[in-house]
Formats: structure tokens, sequence, C-alpha cells
């Protein structure tokens, strides 16, 4: 059996789109008793400008075969990502023009990756497989101004109805995007294989759980809050973290580890605000960044304001719940109810509303904890194993 993988970010890439497909591609090789031949189609490193970790354009074992493609160099803009994955896109049809294979995954965070994944599904004649982990349609309603809307929304919606009904089955990463799939594609198959804790965070779980750290009646050292991900419109940093480093304080020191498109805006309003207690620094490789979490009192997560993030499940919610710290998040929607119920010494407040996050860190207990049965649960060795499983078992059907 031949799988052809399409995902735009592989490691040593820094996305929850290259941790996720990695964690998939080992539990398929784990599948010794099986005959699978695993052909991956990504991209050199390029999520953050700076962050270009060496690697090689091509690797090939007995089994494993992965093509990186050098995009051009960009800075996240949506123009940039247009160009860059049409870049892609291309590249992608030359390696596999006189290729043979058994079935297409793709996974796919802005619906070009997926549609790339159903076109060449169409004209390979083979079944398609998706992971969902962003309703892009949805999504574009509060980035672009209404006029741009206008005509985008039609577009996209063409693109993704073709693309779902392509798909024999479509895996969605967040059970907050099923209301709005099944409400338009109703005779489609849908699972919820979600994002998950991979074992460099179990490792490192921290050694301190239990302490606490009573810093909040404390003047000598200021508590340490850290954020790591991507710095752009779905985050909306820029809308939050000046204001609320500027209320805060002495009291706390706020450390961002990132980049992205919205990271120039943040560091213009934190200049213009004259904050001080903010530190901006450049992404850092996981066996750095895990040091990072431990060193810190409080983990942050944030998305913007607009409705369409309400469905997601950010992945950076697993990283952080593993290694047992307090958690202020301004999330709504199902990550909020994810957060309520399913990890303790979390506190959530309204997206982008300063009073709120002040508020809920007032609530937050400044003490590391342990989160064993979160951790069990969602282990991504036995989520992608379950999505593994799930993927061989459909095209062993040859449906």
């Amino acid at each position: 059996m031949k799988i052809l993988v399409l995902s735009f970010y592989y490691p040593p890439d820094l996305s929850a789109g290259s941790f996720r497909v990695i964690g998939l591609i080992k539990a398929l090789m784990d599948r010794v008793c099986e005959d699978i031949q695993i052909e991956v189609i990504t991209t050199q490193p390029n999520r953050y400008r700076g962050f270009g970790a060496m690697v090689e354009r091509n690797e090939h074992t007995n089994r494993l075969k992965i093509h990186r493609i050098k995009i051009p160099e960009h800075n996240s803009g949506m123009l940039d990502q247009v160009k860059s994955f049409i870049f892609y896109a291309y590249e992608a049809h030359k390696i596999i023009k006189n290729q043979k294979y058994d079935f297409v995954f793709a996974t796919s965070g802005r619906l070009m990756t997926a549609a790339l994944g159903a076109w060449i599904s169409r004209w390979k004649k083979i079944p398609l497989y998706l992971d969902i982990r962003d309703i892009f349609v949805d999504t574009i309603k509060g980035i672009f101004p209404k006029k741009f809307t206008i005509i985008l929304i039609p577009f996209f919606s063409i693109i993704e109805r073709f693309t779902i009904r392509r798909a024999i089955h479509i895996n969605l990463v967040s059970p907050g995007f099923e209301k709005y799939f099944i409400g338009r594609y109703p005779k489609k198959s849908f699972s919820y294989y979600m994002n998950g804790i991979d074992e460099e965070f179990i490792s490192n779980h921290n050694s301190h759980l239990g302490k606490l750290v009573l810093r909040k009646e404390m003047s000598v050292a200021p508590i340490r809050i850290l954020y790591a991900g991507n710095i752009g419109e779905g985050q909306g940093l820029h809308k939050i973290v000046p204001m609320l480093a500027k209320k805060l304080g002495r009291r706390v020191t706020i450390r961002l580890i990132g980049g992205g498109g919205r990271l120039k805006d943040l560091q213009s309003t934190l200049i213009l605000m004259d904050v001080n207690n903010v530190e901006v620094v450049p992404p850092k490789a996981r066996v750095d960044l895990i040091r990072e979490y431990k060193s810190a009192d409080i983990l942050f997560l944030h998305l913007n304001n607009y409705e369409a993030f309400e469905k997601v499940l950010p992945s950076k919610i697993f990283e952080y719940a593993a290694l047992g710290k307090p958690i202020l998040a301004g999330v709504s929607g199902y990550a909020a109810q994810f957060l309520t119920q399913e990890v303790p010494n979390s506190a959530i407040f309204t997206p982008c509303n300063v009073d709120g996050a002040i508020e809920a860190f007032e609530g937050l207990l400044i003490q590391d904890i342990k989160r064993e049965k979160f951790i069990g649960k969602y282990l991504r060795k036995n989520i992608m194993n379950m999505l593994a499983e799930d993927m061989v078992r459909r095209f062993e059907r040859k449906p």
C-alpha cells in the first residue's frame, strides 16, 4: 500500500500541522505487519521568518520518502501565503506526475492543502482522506473587510464543496467544527481525532509539581507569564498584551516567543504605550521551548475575537496542560468549554477583554499541579494510532 501524504508543514518546522503529521506517520510506520510505503510532500521550514532549521531537502528510507519544497521567503501576509501555496502545488505536481499511489491523505489548516489533495485524488483516481484543522471559509469572514468577503466567501465555498465531497472520510481536529460541516455535508463520514500531547512534554513534566509560588503578594519577584507560538491576526496579541502588561505593571513580566504577521504591530504598540515589562524573542526549537515553559509561572493563550474561533481547539492547550502550569486563556466557544471541563487551574476570559483578563489572572492559583488524567486521555501517540487504524481500515475496504 502506497500512501501520499500532503502537509504544508513538517518537522523541524514549528507548526501544529507538522507535529500532527509526524505523529501520524510514526503510527503508520509502526504497523510492521503492513506493507506500507509513505511519500510525504511538504516544504522546507518556513513557518517563521528567521527560523530556518537546516534539513535535507529529500530523505529516503525503505518505507518513507520525504520531499521538502523550498518556497520563496515570506512575511506570513495573505498574498505571501497565496504565492507560497501556488509554488508548493506546482512543485508537488511535478513530483507526483509519473507516480502511482493507493490513496492520498491531506492535513490542512487553510483549506488549500486539502483542495490540492482533492485535485490529486481526482487526477490519479484514488481515494482521499482529509484531516481538517480549521474552517477557512468561516475564518475569512473576520479577517477580511466585507467588500472582499463578498467575493472571497463564494469562491472558497466552491473550493470547500469540491474538496469535502471528493473525500471518502473527513477527520475534524476540533469537535467544535461538527455543526458547521454536518450542516453542510450531512451525507459525509466524519471523525474527531484531536491534537494531543507529545512525548517530550510528558518526559519533561515539571519536577516541582505542587510547589506553591506565592508571588501575587510579593514585591521582590514579578510573576512570569509566557506565551509561545504564532503572533498573527488569529492570536490577536496586539489587541491584549500591551494593555494587559501596562495595567499589571511591575507585578508581572510577559515573555512572548514567536513571530508572525502581527509582530510589527505588537512591537509598535508596546513602544507607543511605553510598556517595559514585555519581552519578545524569536521562535525557539522545542527542546529550548520546554525549558522556557518550565521556568514560567503562568502560560498564556489568546485567540482574536472572531466568531470563527469559537469553534477551534488550539493545539497549544495540550502542550500547556501537560506541563502542569496555570493557564490564562482568552478564548471562547469550544476552547473555553474544553479548558473548563478538562484542565484544572485554567482561568478563562473573553478574548481582547483586558479587565476580564486581569480578573481571571487574580483568580489563578500560581501553582504547578498534576494533570495525570488529562495526560492519559490525550496522548498524541494513542490518538494518532487510532487515526492511522481508521485510515488504513477504510482504504483496505477499497470503497
